[in-house]
Formats: C-alpha cells, sequence, structure tokens
C-alpha cells in the first residue's frame, strides 16, 4: 500500500506543494495557528494514509508541548521540517530518526 505526503501550513506555505501534485493538506492561516494548528498537524498525524508530513520550522514553536513532542517523536509518518531555518544537520538528524541510521556518518559507526 503506498502512503501519500501531507502538508501542513498556511495556504502561501501548501500552494506549491498543491501545484505540484501533492492533495493532501490541511491549510491554518497564521491568525488561526495558535487554535488550529494542534488540530490540523493530529489529523494528519493519525491518518494511516499519510506517510511523509511536511510543514514549515517556524510552526514547531507554535505547537503545544504534546503535539510538539509526537511531531519530534514521530517515525510514521515521517514528519519534514523545512523553512528558513532548517539546516543540513536538522535535515540530516529526521532522515536517522526516519530510518534508524546515519546515511552521511564517513566513519561507518551509524549509531
Amino acid at each position: 500500500m503506498s502512503q501519500e505526503i501531507a502538508v501542513v501550513g498556511d495556504p502561501e506555505f501548501t500552494t506549491g506543494f498543491r501545484l505540484a501534485g501533492v492533495s493532501r493538506f490541511e491549510n491554518v492561516a497564521d491568525e488561526q495557528k495558535g487554535t488550529e494548528l494542534d488540530d490540523a498537524v493530529t489529523t494528519v498525524l493519525d491518518d494511516e494514509d499519510v506517510g511523509i508530513v511536511v510543514m514549515h520550522d517556524d510552526d514547531l514553536e507554535q505547537l503545544s508541548r504534546n503535539v510538539r513532542q509526537d511531531v519530534e517523536t514521530s517515525v510514521e509518518p515521517v514528519v519534514v521540517t523545512i523553512g528558513s531555518g532548517t539546516g543540513g544537520g536538522g535535515l540530516r538528524d529526521q532522515i536517522k530518526r526516519a530510518i534508524g541510521i546515519d546515511l552521511m556518518d564517513e566513519d561507518g559507526d551509524n549509531e
């Protein structure tokens, strides 16, 4: 069974993904993130058809403690954050958490 990609964020963030063919998205306007972002993220995390969740890294700060912990520890679906603050190290950690090994480990001691 194939799983789909879901995108959570404001309409400006999700539009590019929609144009690229992503059909599963949760739009949350900036002024509503304080009240609706937790519900939108929980909805996609609980959806068994979703394998990857894409969010803007700035939105993580607006999540409640419990939902943020769910996002940070989620293995399936994998949550990938992108945006101005995400560096190579952040993506590396996300990949390592998702598959259990560090693909960029040059020493070969995947911990």
